[in-house]
């Protein structure tokens, strides 16, 4: 694949030259820390203070086995689970432990923290829900295989899925279940629920529509590849990459493709969509930056390693972690050019925890550091 060399004559030609493109313009509402991706549509984008140039440590949190969750981040708390089996909750004022909790086997389900209840997967097959102040269970749900799948929660339904290969619904009030469906795969994807409609990818090869209320299939879509990635939905349209080294834009209605593009690589890791770009990383290591309405790569960025964590977008500003020297970018959002970097821990240190941005502050997750919460310096 062409990868751009960019300079800032580079950027300056590109940016002039995007102004003559095809704009689409979707409507992308940016969102909070407190669900995986900013929200159950997914569309990682934050409404926070973007960071311009080379971040301070603003505290850190020592974890002593790696993180591999992104930081779910609301109401005074940063929460995080690691490969020991702990969920760790974090006061974001202070960077001290608030409370810990225990399961059986390894955390890689990124939380969900909703009316003062935190939810989330452990590879014990479990589904807990936790009293947010104090860390106590308030129930458990029983699933047959690994939840590596990360909660959404809408109205009083919460969703996730399971490497038994069924996604599930549970009342979030006692994790009754609600409905279950069999996916044909492993699910290692994170449900969206955008107008009550539930979107999932599967190791069936396939993205599936499901009504959120009954769970009946609405439509599906077949792959060449698993189907790892969470989607990101927008009122028409979902986005989402595959094993196959394709990505896909398909009509939320009815499954149909609007348009697919080579991703040059397998996409494990979820897309930031904006409301006319989409950038995604691939295990070629390259941030990808692509027209929403046609697909058209409009820049790549070098990120020296395969990814498995997704981008984040604040307000012009691309975060992206590499596995490389454990470096994190900042990249501009229009030009692709490299912002600033900041290093923290060692090769392979960034795994599959995304950046989280939450007021004036960035939260990173790492396999040696902990957890850390990084600001503009000045602040």
């Amino acid at each position: 694949m062409l990868r751009l060399k960019f300079s800032w004559l580079n950027a300056a030609l590109l940016l002039g030259f995007s102004l003559l493109l095809p704009t689409h313009a979707q409507e992308v509402t940016p969102s909070e820390g407190g669900m995986f991706r900013g929200g159950a549509a997914h569309l990682g984008v934050y409404s926070a203070a973007p960071i311009i140039q080379t971040p301070r440590i603003r505290w850190q949190f020592d974890i002593p086995r790696p993180v591999r969750t992104s930081p779910a981040v609301a109401d005074g708390l940063a929460v995080v689970g690691s490969e020991s089996g702990t969920v760790y909750a974090i006061d974001v004022e202070t960077g001290e432990e608030a409370w810990t909790f225990k399961t059986a086997q390894p955390v890689v389900s990124t939380a969900a923290m909703v009316d003062d209840v935190v939810y989330f997967g452990s590879n014990d097959d479990n589904v807990y829900a936790l009293d947010a102040a104090t860390g106590e269970q308030r129930w458990l749900f029983e699933t047959n295989g690994d939840v590596y799948s990360s909660p959404a929660v809408v109205d009083d339904t919460l969703y996730i899925g399971s490497r038994d290969e069924l996604l599930y619904a549970l009342n979030t009030a006692d994790g009754a279940l609600l409905w279950n469906y069999d996916t044909g795969g492993e699910v290692w994807s994170s449900p969206a629920v955008v107008d009550g409609v539930v979107y999932i990818g599967s190791r069936g090869n396939r993205v599936l529509a499901l009504d959120a209320e009954t769970g009946a299939l609405l439509w599906e879509f077949a792959t060449e590849g698993w189907v790892d990635a969470t989607p990101a939905v927008t009122a028409d349209t979902v986005y989402i990459g595959s094993h196959d080294q394709r990505f896909y834009a398909l009509d939320a209605a009815t499954g149909d493709v609007r348009w697919q593009t080579d991703a040059g690589g397998v996409v494990y890791a979820s897309a930031v969509v904006s409301e006319t770009m989409i950038y995604v990383n691939n295990f070629d290591g390259a941030l990808l930056a692509l027209d929403a309405a046609t697909g058209e790569q409009l820049w790549s960025f070098d990120i020296g390693a395969p990814a498995y964590s997704s981008p984040s977008l604040v307000d012009g500003v691309v975060y992206v972690l590499s596995e490389q020297g454990g470096l994190l970018y900042g990249v501009d959002a229009t030009t692709g050019v490299e912002l600033w970097r900041y290093q923290t821990g060692q090769q392979g240190d960034f795994r599959s925890a995304s950046p989280v941005a939450v007021d004036d502050t960035l939260y990173i997750a790492s396999n040696t550091e902990g957890l850390l919460a990084l600001v503009a310096r000045g602040r």
